[in-house]
């Protein structure tokens, strides 16, 4: 599991470092979900955050369990959300940035240092950012962000699936499981499917 030594020689220099992950780049439904989390300068897990991982590495029981300890511990912390129409007219990538600046832009007060998973992000705030490939099973603030948005888009996924009943979507969260793939071939798409994402199993081009 994690601890903050990766932000630990990062503090000397910025005291509000912000973790940020997204959840939701593959489905073919749903929107695309970012969170940005900061913790207190020279800030030390205990307890259950102790159990701190990459969201896709824990139980959907144990990111039930973190995410009110991210929460208590963090000293801000902020969602970003954009839905399947503006992924569809602006593309998943673009989308993916937007949703991560959404969430960095809402803390207050701003945050000092960004650190982003993955290898590539276009900031909107004025502020020096780090890319940490697979940084949401390297660094602990990257890892509550993982956690904190994947548990919203979850949420939005199961709300969606009383909505859409036919479809799943409190299931597969819309990835493109077997299940899903036969509900749309079946259903057709829905209002919250991404219609830029196509399936070449249903002939779609």
């Amino acid at each position: 599991m994690l601890d903050t030594s990766w932000e630990q020689p990062l503090w000397a220099g910025h005291a509000r470092i912000c973790g940020i992950d997204e959840a939701g780049r593959g489905p073919l439904a749903g929107p695309v979900v970012a969170a940005a989390v900061v913790f207190p300068r020279n800030f030390r897990p205990t307890g259950i955050l102790e159990r701190l991982d990459d969201s896709k590495k824990l139980s959907a029981e144990l990111r039930a369990a973190l995410l009110p300890a991210i929460i208590s511990a963090a000293e801000g912390w902020a969602i970003g959300v954009v839905d399947a129409e503006t992924i569809d007219r602006i593309n998943i990538l673009q989308a993916t940035m937007l949703a991560m600046n959404l969430a960095a832009e809402a803390l207050q007060p701003p945050p000092e240092l960004l650190l982003v998973d993955g290898n590539r992000f276009s900031p909107s705030l004025p502020v020096p950012y780090r890319t940490v490939v697979k940084g949401d099973s390297k660094v602990f603030s990257i890892a509550a962000a993982s956690v904190l948005a994947k548990t919203r888009r979850d949420a939005i996924m199961t709300g969606y699936a009383l909505e859409y009943p036919e479809y799943g979507f409190d299931e597969h969260f819309g990835y493109p499981t077997g299940r899903h793939v036969e509900s749309i071939a079946t259903h057709g798409r829905c209002a919250i499917h991404r219609k830029s994402f196509k399936l070449r199993k249903l002939g779609e081009k």
